[in-house]
């Protein structure tokens, strides 16, 4: 199996660094949905106790990207689609709301700023679209998303909009989304199409544009999901637990 992984940030709790760590194996497909997470061999692989693991995955649970279920043990969670689509949902009215004031508000310098931004991630994503590319670079490219997002957000001024999707953690939601159905195609300037509407400053153009972008490839990540979603299922009943 190789030495175990060794937890950084000196800083952090180990909790907290477990929780990071085993966060991060989600977010970049290491850890898939409906894999289940044992903690006798997380501790053993971080190289801490159990306390900190216990921990760690309380706090993922309550976020939403791990469950624990009765005879199968805690495993990364397998959204129903429901829960994708209630997603989806929050996300578009928080982002909404964002893009309109965005719209409203935003300066001349920071246009420049968000179709500089929007034109990177897009040529980040071209790349991303190759079967070639590690999972390093994914993330980074995820991280980046989420951060061109978060801007969008910013730009509106309004620092509650910014906790709430923080919150509802809709971003992370997504890339975990994305990352389980292997969604990387998008079509050309996806991002800059979309910057160039909240720069417009017509709200109504902004509006449309954010419903169009965060709508997009919604059946496909349904459609894949649920595909893979009964030998996620029938995997995990089959798989032994360790508590």
């Amino acid at each position: 199996m190789g030495a175990p992984k060794r937890l950084k940030n000196a800083g952090d709790s180990l909790s907290d660094q477990a929780y990071h760590q085993i966060r991060n194996e989600i977010l970049s497909g290491d850890l898939m949905i409906g894999d289940l997470l044992s903690r006798r061999r997380l501790a053993e692989r971080l190289n801490v106790s159990f306390l900190p693991i216990t921990e760690a995955l309380r706090r993922l649970e309550t976020e939403g990207l791990v469950e624990s279920r009765p005879r199968i043990g805690t495993r990364v969670k397998i959204p129903s689609e429901q829960d994708i689509r209630d997603s989806y949902v929050i996300r578009m009215a928080l982002e909404s709301e964002a893009a309109r004031l965005c719209a409203q508000r935003i300066t001349a310098e920071e246009k420049q700023q968000l179709l500089s931004r929007a034109q990177h991630l897009d040529q980040l994503q071209k790349v991303a679209a190759q079967e070639t590319v590690v999972s390093r670079f994914m993330v980074s490219v995820h991280t980046y998303h989420m951060q061109f997002h978060m801007y969008i957000a910013e730009l509106a001024h309004c620092p509650g909009l910014c906790r709430a999707i923080e919150r509802e953690q809709v971003l992370i939601f997504n890339w975990l989304y994305d990352v389980a159905a292997d969604r990387r195609a998008q079509p050309e300037q996806f991002h800059v199409t979309l910057a160039e509407a909240l720069c417009s400053n017509d709200l109504l153009l902004a509006d449309a544009a954010v419903r169009a972008h965060v709508g997009y490839g919604l059946d496909q990540v349904l459609e894949r999901l649920a595909q893979h979603s009964k030998s996620w299922a029938r995997r995990t009943t089959q798989s032994v637990s360790f508590t």
